[in-house]
């Protein structure tokens, strides 16, 4: 068959994946050429171009073309279930059969398995967390491997731990790539790859040899007008953001956190604002539902964290808004392109925040753990003599769940580890601690942080600037931002629309929800707790002034509960007694609950009693906070303030810094008590009573307090904190 006869297959095949009636759609020459290289010469290619190019219309063109030549199905990997939904759809249009494995339709695997099988499915879309899952990587990979087509590695710089969002899941793909036949052409896709991070990726997908074609085009997006406003307080940049301009179409609204999307979305809903949120703690229906809405335009806007990152494709976006800095001048890119793809202007506006850099701080903290813990990760499994479950293993090593598990996925590609049914083994095989390579990576993270500082404060070019963050040569300026064409936005804000947001960021009171299960595997630790908490031990809902995270109350909570350097060299929390107008906005928070239903001035069979009296946490960082925090309730509710629970000579002299829940419930199980006079006064003064601390984290210190003073004579226990961390 000739070039030019080649050319109009794949143009005809392109026609119906766009569904173009006319019959007029053409593949860009760019297009064609990573094509031809996947289907005629059978080569890796990997492409590097800007959200919008058409990567996805690369790997179904070349899918249609290779499976007409008897070719196997394509398989494509794909991070994302928002992605997935779109791809399949597209799929679709073309007459290309596209069935997907992911978290969210585990009833369909052994269906959509039994039709890969039978030949019948043309795109099999698999998550990268099922290449480590036992089965499908010890049954099913290796029968994928040996019969596919085309391998496609959509988002490609996950793979590299030099870009913004690695994922160790994607190692695994070394496995496929090793064991695929002779042949198989390999095409790897991404937007967001600077060139250190296309080096990378390119050497682990194999690519870097001479035969590979690597095409890497311009990344301006000719329709984005960016625009940066930075205000005085983060309450003058909630909507409406000023009186100057009005969002077009509909839109995406970026939060740092997942309490801030759900803060947002609250608030516009008040205001009349048709918006949804979109997080990481959204069940899958109802993102799914979300994402119809606003595809359908039934919604103005998602609010919503990064989880609606990558994939998520909806041509005619007209904006997009972030509350908060990204980390990554490349993370923010990649986000900004979710706008503008089939109109020819959106705008794209960043409002920072004071806030943003305790956030960049806390996620950083999260990275690689240190040798040491990995080193007693090992241990615990090469001991245990068998496969360790995630929840057998937490209670033997001093890490989060999440974290836990992504340090063991890149511990399981290094060969130290396996994933087999049951849980976690070790394989005896020797490991080495890169330090000097996390090193260099954080050193990468903070890199990128100042050049996100130095985004928001450049007199340049912003598209410019991006485009150099990603090493793009074409990179210049693009006439359309607010430093090429003067500011778009009037700062000013309505006095409106700013009572309306300080209303809503000022108004106090977050509930507190009570642990009611112990941590799994407490026994093997030498704590006999397990199981549900009985009824009679648990604490109830109970109340916080807010959160850390928040952006009304958390600005003025973070320095009340901050650390600062001390004269012998180490840190000290700050103390001092607590200022009037926190205790006036706590005060109120009590009000409130009061008043709620089930509170004990709600009345009705189902309220619980009014408090008895008040009962303190002991605090060796913060006491004098927490003390006055104790002393101005009793006072002004007119209660007794009961006493204080103590500390134990057994208790950790620096605290429970332990970072999973069994290890902070280990050091906090005997490290109270409740001293006489307490035990005296709880018996002459039976019913509720309110526990008072500083902050909560974890909620075990609250829970083992909780149990304390129930099992010494108290009633319901109803915790209040000044903040919770998360």
């Amino acid at each position: 068959m000739s070039d030019k006869e080649l050319r109009a297959e794949a143009d005809a095949v392109l026609t119906r994946l766009v569904g173009d009636g006319r019959g007029t759609a053409r593949l860009r020459e760019d297009q064609w050429q990573a094509i031809e290289a996947l289907v005629v010469g059978r080569r890796r290619a990997l492409v590097v171009q800007r959200t919008g190019w058409g990567k996805s219309a690369v790997y179904f063109v070349a899918t249609s073309m290779l499976r007409k030549r008897g070719a196997g199905p394509t398989v494509i990997i794909s991070p994302l279930l928002a992605l997935m939904r779109n791809q399949v759809d597209s799929a679709a249009r073309a007459g290309i059969a596209a069935r997907t494995i992911n978290s969210a339709n585990p009833e369909e695997w052994d269906a959509v398995q039994a039709e890969v099988e039978a030949g019948t499915v043309d795109v099999l879309l698999v998550s990268p967390e099922r290449l480590n899952s036992p089965d499908f990587r010890d049954t099913v990979l290796p029968r994928l491997a040996a019969t596919t087509g085309l391998l496609v590695v959509d988002e490609a710089h996950c793979i590299s731990d030099w870009g913004h969002d690695f994922r160790p899941d994607y190692r695994r793909l070394r496995t496929m790539l090793a064991e695929l036949p002779s042949g198989v052409p390999v095409l790897a896709t991404t937007a967001t790859a600077n060139a250190r991070v296309t080096a990378d990726v390119a050497e682990q997908l194999g690519t870097g040899g001479g035969d590979a074609l690597v095409l890497r085009g311009p990344l301006d997006r000719e329709s984005l007008r960016l625009g940066v406003l930075e205000l005085p307080t983060r309450r003058t940049g909630w909507p409406g953001w000023g009186s100057g301009w009005r969002a077009a179409g509909s839109g995406i609204i970026y939060t740092l956190t997942v309490a801030a999307a759900e803060e947002v979305a609250a608030f516009l809903r008040q205001r009349g604002y048709p918006v949804a949120s979109y997080t990481g703690k959204t069940e899958n229906a109802d993102r799914l539902q979300a994402e119809e809405d606003l595809l359908a335009n039934r919604v103005k806007a998602l609010v919503a964290t990064s989880a609606l990152g990558m994939g998520f494709d909806k041509p005619d976006l007209g904006f997009v808004v972030h509350l908060g800095s990204p980390s990554s001048p490349i993370a923010y890119y990649q986000q900004v392109g979710r706008a503008g793809r089939g109109v020819d202007h959106a705008d794209v506006l960043l409002l920072p925040g004071r806030e943003d850099e305790a956030i960049w701080a806390y996620f950083a903290s999260v990275g690689f753990p240190p040798e040491e813990q990995v080193r007693r990760t090992l241990a615990a499994l090469e001991q245990a003599g068998r496969p360790l479950s995630l929840p057998a293993l937490e209670p033997l090593v001093d890490l989060r769940r999440s974290r836990l598990e992504t340090m063991l996925k890149v511990l399981d590609v290094d060969g130290a580890v396996r994933r087999v049914k049951g849980g976690w083994t070790a394989t005896g095989q020797p490991w080495a601690y890169d330090a000097q390579r996390y090193a260099w990576v954080a050193r990468q993270r903070e890199a990128e942080q100042q050049a996100m500082r130095d985004y928001v404060a450049t007199t340049g070019c912003r598209m410019e600037f991006l485009q150099r963050q990603l090493d793009d040569e074409k990179a210049a300026p693009c006439g359309r931002c607010d430093n090429c064409a003067g500011r778009w936005l009037d700062p000013a804000v309505t006095d409106g629309a700013l009572a309306g947001a300080a209303g809503e960021l000022d108004r106090p009171g977050v509930e507190v929800e009570p642990r009611r299960m112990w941590p799994t595997g407490m026994p093997a630790v030498g704590v006999d707790l397990k199981g549900r908490i009985p009824e009679g031990q648990q604490a109830a809902t109970g109340r916080a002034l807010g959160r850390l995270s928040d952006i009304g109350w958390g600005n003025r909570l973070r320095p009340l509960l901050s650390a600062q350097a001390s004269a012998q060299g180490g840190v000290r929390a700050v103390d001092g007694p607590l200022p009037d107008d926190v205790l006036a906005a706590v005060v109120t928070v009590v009000a409130d609950w009061a008043r709620s239903p089930g509170g004990w001035a709600a009345g009705g069979p189902e309220g619980m009693a009014r408090p008895v009296g008040v009962v303190a946490m002991p605090s060796r960082s913060r006491p004098q906070l927490v003390g006055s925090l104790a002393q101005g309730l009793a006072r002004v509710g007119r209660l007794p303030l009961l006493g204080s629970l103590g500390y134990t000579p057994q208790a950790d002299e620096h605290g429970p810094h332990r970072s999973n829940s069994a290890q902070r419930l280990r050091a906090l199980a005997a490290s109270f008590g409740v001293p006489d006079d307490l035990a005296a006064a709880l018996a002459a003064n039976p019913g509720p009573v309110l526990l008072v601390d500083d902050y909560s984290d974890s909620g075990w210190t609250l829970a083992v307090g909780a149990r304390l003073l129930r099992q010494n004579g108290a009633g319901q226990v109803l915790p209040l904190v000044l903040a919770l961390a998360g």
